[in-house]
């Protein structure tokens, strides 16, 4: 499959929790927090073009929508004078004590209601800061032991949760971020292709999709760029998140290519044939002893190696790749691809 665009000039965005105090479970914080307008002049200074937005990012949750109306707008000219967009607005169901037990498959009915109303919230918020996107990741929809909730009637309720927001707004489009574990022990519909799936039986399956993170996808032994490939070729590859992972363990958003170049290859290399045309996401984070003044590198340095291997994928030779092909000659082909991926 040759690219279908020789020359594409990717956009990127992050996070404001990409620049986050250095702290863990079992430590304390070794950064103070930066507040948002000092983090969004970053954004620029960067070479990035959107900010990942939570529905409380841009403004607390629980506010009346006057209240919630006023803020949106507020934060939406904060972006626009520093020539920002806002990439998409997620809901942040996980952290509200009403969501700790799920919040679309929770097996509290106002719990659910919750959830949903606040969902829908997100939805209007989005509007107010000119995206399309809502992003779902279904963090608490799931379960610590199998039996607390049924699986089959679970489903249902993220397939009725995303039917609702279709029909809150009909330019909004739906993409499901899946991830198998963290902070649920097992996660319903754990892979994009579960999501996939669930996309075909909505009101309108032309606005459910997926964004795909790295991490997630090797947390659920897969390939990112089988994920991708997946989704791409049904269209419905409507975001990235790239950072690294080393092994099957907690979530690391590591440092993009920093733990596996072949693999970070492979997804630049599928991105770049499907003629793949969305936001470059970056979600990753700082090690955490990291000092202040070197708070910044792992985004700079995630966009680079990018870069990088944007150039490494456009010099392939796929007369070379698929005369290996051919021949059945895997060696052949694996070390073509490790010498290129070398600089021979």
């Amino acid at each position: 499959m040759s690219a279908k665009k020789p020359v594409n000039n990717y956009k990127f965005t992050f996070g404001p929790w990409n620049i986050s105090t250095g702290s863990d479970p079992f430590g304390p914080a070794v950064r103070q927090e930066l507040d948002f307008a000092h983090k969004i002049k970053i954004y620029k200074e960067l070479g990035f073009d959107g900010v990942q937005m939570h529905d409380d990012d841009i403004v607390p949750a629980g506010l009346t929508w006057q209240e919630t109306e006023r803020g949106a707008k507020s934060v939406k000219k904060i972006l626009d004078d520093h020539g920002l967009v806002c990439e998409f607005v997620a809901p942040r169901l996980w952290e509200d004590p009403r969501t700790v037990d799920g919040g679309y498959t929770s097996n509290s009915a106002s719990d659910r209601a919750y959830a949903l109303d606040r969902s829908k919230k997100a939805v209007d918020i989005a509007k107010i800061m000119d995206t399309n996107d809502i992003v779902l990741w279904l963090a608490r929809e799931g379960t610590y032991i199998r039996e607390a909730k049924c699986p089959i009637g679970s489903v249902q309720r993220i397939l009725d949760a995303v039917d609702a927001l279709l029909k809150q707004d009909s330019k909004i489009r739906i993409l499901g971020e899946m991830k198998p574990n963290e902070p649920m022990d097992m996660a319903y519909l754990p892979t994009p292709g579960h999501f996939l799936a669930l996309c075909y039986k909505t009101i309108d399956p032309s606005r459910c999709g997926v964004l795909i993170e790295s991490a997630h996808s090797i947390l659920a032994g897969l390939d990112p760029s089988d994920d991708m490939a997946n989704a791409i070729w049904h269209g419905k590859l409507w975001g990235v998140h790239l950072n690294d992972q080393n092994g099957l363990k907690y979530d690391q958003d590591k440092t993009f290519g920093a733990v596996d170049i072949r693999r970070a290859f492979n997804t630049i290399w599928v991105l770049e044939r499907g003629g793949y045309d969305g936001y470059i996401g970056l979600d990753v984070k700082p090690m955490r002893t990291t000092k202040p003044e070197h708070q910044l590198k792992h985004l700079i340095n995630s966009k680079e190696i990018f870069h990088k291997l944007v150039k490494v994928a456009r010099t392939v030779d796929e007369v070379k790749v698929q005369a290996f092909r051919d021949d059945r000659d895997y060696e052949g082909l694996e070390a073509y691809i490790l010498s290129h991926l070398m600089g021979g």
